[in-house]
């Protein structure tokens, strides 16, 4: 009998083979943490809390259109348009030109670009950009200041955080293209106008909608060719995945590197989207500028290149593809029942199944992060994979 319970304890940690995953590292976990109830209460309280913090501490750079960290800077310019909505206001922001010139220009590029636009209803942000070089969208300050916007956007205005925009003009639309798939799950849609994506990759546009609007001869850097390459790209990526990856590519003719306000219609084409904060497939490509979250995928070292492909479908996860060995999902009730068991599986293979339990340090870390009501999470499963070459 002894000899029979060793063979069945050996035959529990032998490897399986064609995921070369263990079955010492399949998680089984049971704790019950905050009834659903108790996490949405919890939930609105730390918002509560988020908010008097933020009116309390970020009032002076609201009023001075000046936002300061450490040393890091931007200024910005806010115009308001029709009336308020009641789920909250439409946030679009809009990028200037320029880049790798004076101070003196890219400050008069801004204000010009101020007058650029205008909506039928929303706020509209343009903010100045932080350095005058010609990556000047690219860097990583930019994501770290437009993310102080949205929390204080959302406090001080109460912006609807599903109704978020980026859109921007020639170097501006350079960042667009950087900024959409990077920081995907901030936005609902982006449009870029006469940009040039120099390194970036569309594969995390996956739930947005994305719009390029480019006149036909603007050839410097490539640039019409290079729109027509991503028409290419997008669409080859919707054939994969039908229902992802919306987008919409206009060339217009006769058209050079100013399109004579043609390219508005990218405004309208924006607005009928709506953010959903918890898609249940998600396609997410570090670039040279790396996050440690996007939607429901967290990591704590990124890297250049990284991808997760992972997808819920009812209690089950699975992490279809990646070349990243430590992993943190994290939940909430909007994508599972969280009083039920929840399996992960990587190619193929169980690797956690139990219940995953609502607590607070989750849910204050996801607010912290991003100051988001529509998109917080209680619970999370850290996942170490021994990933398949």
């Amino acid at each position: 009998m002894r000899t029979f319970i060793k063979i069945i304890f050996l035959i529990l940690f032998i490897f399986i083979q064609n995921g070369k995953v263990t079955a010492k590292n399949i998680k089984t976990q049971s704790n019950p943490g905050l009834s659903k109830l108790q996490a949405e209460k919890q939930k609105e309280k730390l918002f509560d809390d988020h908010r008097s913090y933020i009116l309390d501490s970020r009032k002076k750079e609201m009023d001075e259109r000046h936002i300061i960290i450490e040393d890091m800077e931007i200024k910005f310019d806010l115009k308001i348009f029709g009336n308020k909505p009641k789920t909250g206001w439409d946030l679009y922001f809009s990028l200037h030109g320029g880049g790798g010139v004076a101070d003196s220009v890219n400050e008069s590029l801004w204000h010009r670009h101020k007058t650029l636009y205008e909506l039928k209803e929303g706020i509209l942000l343009t903010p100045r950009s932080p350095s005058n070089t010609w990556d000047m969208w690219h860097q990583k300050q930019v994501d770290v200041l437009l993310n102080r916007l949205i929390q204080n956007m959302i406090t001080f205005y109460n912006v609807n955080p599903n109704r978020i925009f980026i859109m921007g003009y020639s170097a501006g639309g350079d960042g667009v293209y950087q900024l959409a798939p990077r920081m995907a799950d901030r936005f609902a849609a982006a449009a870029m106008m006469a940009g040039h994506p120099n390194e970036t990759s569309p594969l995390g546009l996956r739930n947005i909608g994305f719009t390029i609007h480019m006149g036909e001869n603007d050839s410097a850097y490539d640039r019409n060719k290079v729109a027509l390459q991503w028409k290419s790209q997008l669409q080859e990526l919707k054939d994969g995945d039908p229902n992802a990856y919306p987008h919409l590519v206009t060339i217009h003719e006769n058209k050079g590197h100013w399109m004579g306000g043609l390219d508005t219609a990218g405004i309208s084409w924006m607005s009928r989207f709506t953010r959903n904060p918890f898609p249940r497939k998600v396609v997410w490509k570090q670039d040279d500028v790396t996050h440690n979250r996007f939607y429901w995928l967290k990591v704590t070292d990124p890297s250049t290149d990284d991808l997760i492909v992972a997808s819920i479908n009812d209690q089950v996860i699975d992490i279809e593809e990646t070349n990243v060995s430590e992993i943190i999902i994290t939940l909430n009730d909007h994508l599972v029942d969280m009083d039920e068991n929840v399996m992960v599986k990587y190619l193929g293979n169980e690797i956690f199944n139990g219940t995953v339990a609502r607590n607070y340090n989750t849910m204050a870390r996801s607010m912290e992060e991003y100051g988001d009501p529509e998109s917080v999470y209680f619970g999370e499963i850290p996942i170490t994979l021994n990933l398949v070459d």
